[in-house]
């Protein structure tokens, strides 16, 4: 991406029980490319494979470690759709732009189980999800969630509303209902990340580390340089997302870094069976939202709230210790043996940005907090564009694009009072 000076791995649960990953030297001279790709996190590891897979050759260039942002330090949540739902779609962009959408917004969880197949990826990858409400208003919205969803096709969905039952996947009284998916699931995000990096470097792509990109040299055959060295290349696909810095200003002024936190707690042994009896990845429907599963080893991976500008708090276990023993108050005094923060990009309209800066320079950004299935879907769209089939990425290049009001020193007091509001409405189940 582009800070000039590398990172390494932030200290999580994820990085601590990573599989070992090959030393990646960084750009040194010049080498030429069809396709080159700044980032590789999942946007720029799924565009990339899917284009080595069809005999591009594909070069990464990554400012720190493969999965070193978002991709390696997020909830590992297979959830379905985007931070908009498809009704709220239509209703916002008319139903010829959500049409499309929809047809495609359950297809990022299944190129995710397709790359975890075919290249036997080990990432602790476990199916069934759940999403949880907390008053009767929140339960009426997943019952219409439901309605939407198999409208749409997909019917692997239980509402769930009689405590008994829902005591059977989640062993809480914290929720009203739960909808239960079985298509749903969760795995260990750093080391899918890993893995899908493996696939490209076995497909004959070629990864970079700690190689940030100073700039993108526009032209027939574009040029990214960084400190050591330049890649020359057909196309170049801008996948930086929430850690891209003011490499490309236009991008930069349309979206937010914000931050989330998690914690993983000591292993819990056959407690871990009694919480969670389903082993199924869990988040509510509230705003600001709490989500949380088991991890490989029984930990509870518990996740939540929003930073917004993306400052790094200083007592996270503080900040999600109290979510965590509202829902099981078991864990009240559990030891926690991690805490986190990873930053995701917020944009203004909670919809991703899709486009070319240029007529062979691709980019996508802003998932806003839902971004494991859709960086999976993007870099299939993207690949398919450069290989001259671009309907399906035109369908998300067409949603209109805001920068934040008032730039950058109004966007983030602005966004955390608009948060503070439907957090309110939460609280008071209105």
């Amino acid at each position: 991406m582009h800070n000039k000076t590398s990172l390494p791995h932030a200290p999580s649960y994820y990085a601590a029980s990573a599989h070992p990953s090959p030393a990646r030297p960084p750009l040194q001279g010049a080498v030429d490319a069809d396709v080159c790709i700044i980032g590789a996190g999942y946007t720029g590891l799924s565009a990339g494979l899917h284009l080595a897979e069809a005999g591009f050759k594909v070069v990464i260039v990554e400012q720190s470690k493969v999965g070193w942002g978002a991709s390696g330090r997020n909830g590992g949540q297979i959830v379905h759709s985007y931070s908009r739902d498809i009704d709220v779609i239509e209703s916002n962009y008319g139903k010829d732009k959500a049409k499309p959408l929809a047809e495609m917004m359950f297809e990022g969880a299944q190129i995710i189980r397709e790359r975890v197949a075919k290249y036997n990826i080990d990432c602790d990858l476990k199916n069934g999800g759940v999403y949880a409400a907390l008053n009767r208003k929140k339960a009426h919205a997943l019952e219409e969630q439901k309605f939407l969803w198999e409208s749409w096709g997909h019917r692997q969905l239980e509402f769930i509303d009689r405590p008994d039952a829902i005591k059977k996947i989640i062993n809480t009284d914290h929720y009203e209902a739960i909808l239960v998916d079985k298509t749903g699931g969760h795995f260990h995000p750093l080391n899918l990340t890993l893995g899908e990096a493996a696939a490209l470097e076995q497909n004959g792509g070629v990864i970079y580390e700690d190689s940030a990109v100073t700039k993108i040299e526009r032209g027939v055959k574009p040029v990214v340089h960084t400190a050591q060295g330049q890649v020359r290349a057909q196309f170049v696909i801008v996948a930086c997302n929430a850690y891209i810095g003011e490499l490309e200003p236009k991008l930069t002024k349309m979206g937010m870094p914000c931050g989330t936190q998690v914690v993983a707690t000591e292993p819990l042994g056959k407690l871990a069976h009694e919480l969670i009896p389903s082993d199924y990845c869990v988040e509510d429907n509230n705003f600001l939202l709490d989500y949380y599963r088991l991890s490989g080893d029984k930990r509870m991976l518990f996740g939540g709230g929003v930073i917004y500008g993306a400052r790094d708090p200083a007592h996270i276990e503080s900040i999600i210790r109290p979510h965590m023993a509202k829902v099981f108050p078991q864990l009240r005094d559990v030891k926690i043996d991690y805490g986190w923060t990873g930053n995701f990009l917020l944009t203004l309209s909670r919809m991703p940005e899709v486009g070319k800066l240029s007529s062979n320079i691709y980019y996508s950004q802003g998932c806003s907090g839902h971004g494991i299935t859709f960086t999976h879907l993007i870099g299939r769209l993207i690949s398919e564009a450069i290989r001259g089939q671009a309907e399906r990425f035109s369908a998300f290049e067409s949603l209109p694009h805001y920068p934040f009001p008032g730039g950058r020193l109004f966007r983030v007091p602005l966004t955390a009072m608009g948060a503070v509001w439907y957090d309110l409405r939460d609280r008071l189940g209105v």
